[in-house]
Formats: structure tokens, sequence, C-alpha cells
């Protein structure tokens, strides 16, 4: 399936956004926050949201730093 991760082009064979997140190495422990095609995406939510062939996702984790 073709997707815009992150406002590249992407490929995945991830079903769900909880499984793409656990396919770049996110667990279901990690601070992340997702988007699909502009809207919010709470955690609880990922597991439920099923790809579909074009999404745009963003997937921010926090950085520390100064």
């Amino acid at each position: 399936m073709n997707i815009r991760l992150n406002g590249a082009d992407a490929e995945t064979d991830a079903k769900t956004l909880a499984g793409l997140c656990d396919q770049l190495g996110y667990d279901s422990d990690a601070k992340i926050a997702t988007a699909v095609n502009g809207e919010f995406m709470a955690k609880m939510q990922r597991a439920n949201y099923q790809l579909a062939n074009g999404d745009d996702i963003e997937i921010v984790a926090p950085r520390q730093g100064g």
C-alpha cells in the first residue's frame, strides 16, 4: 500500500496505524503523536484505524535538548 509518511511517499504492508508504528520501531509505550489526513489520532484509536491507500500519516516524537 502506498501512503505519505511525514511528507514523503512510502510503502507499507501494515494494516493499521498501530501496525505501522510498530513497523517503524515505535512500541506501544512510545511517546508519539499521530495524525491521519490532518486529523489527530489518539493512542487508543491507532489499533482500530485501518490504513487506506493514499493516507497522509504524520508521526511526531518529542525531542530533548537545547
